[in-house]
């Protein structure tokens, strides 16, 4: 069993827990939705932006009072942070941390909903005023979405 440090990372590899990256992950996710930047997410919890950049990357573990102070700033409950974790994930942290399976980890693909392209569209799909306009757009993306399925 490799050794873990409370910065997240294993010793042995270098390599950030893949608990600590999802986790970061949801606090960039939420934090890019709300349009702030990693200067602001930082001042409010007194901490610098690269602090923030290495906890959003899951270089550095989020503390349970971090993690708290940061759902009550960003405006949602602890459990957010967890959502969306795969199942594969939570069996390949156990099993890196001698639980259920000794098998390697596969390594995470990348969480669409994270990609900054995501993120700018649904910021500027909520900055459309018309609630109308803003269906009807929604309604086409999926029709184009599900035309590429049957192609």
């Amino acid at each position: 069993m490799a050794f873990q440090s409370t910065a997240g990372e294993d010793h042995a590899t270098g390599v950030p827990n893949p608990v600590d990256v999802h986790v970061g992950s949801r606090v960039r996710l939420r934090r890019t939705l709300l349009g702030l930047s990693q200067e602001k997410l930082g001042e409010a919890v007194g901490l610098t932006f690269q602090q923030i950049q290495k906890y959003e990357r899951g270089a550095n573990r989020i503390g349970a009072s971090r993690l708290f102070e940061f759902s009550r700033i960003l405006d949602v409950p602890v459990s957010f942070f967890f959502d969306d974790m795969s199942d594969r994930l939570i069996v390949g942290d156990m099993a890196a941390n001698g639980g259920l399976s000794d098998k390697p980890q596969n390594p995470l693909d990348p969480d669409p909903l994270t990609r900054r392209e995501t993120l700018e569209l649904v910021r500027a799909y909520y900055r459309i005023g018309d609630p109308h306009v803003r269906k009807r757009l929604f309604e086409l993306t999926k029709s184009l979405g599900h035309a590429e399925e049957t192609e």
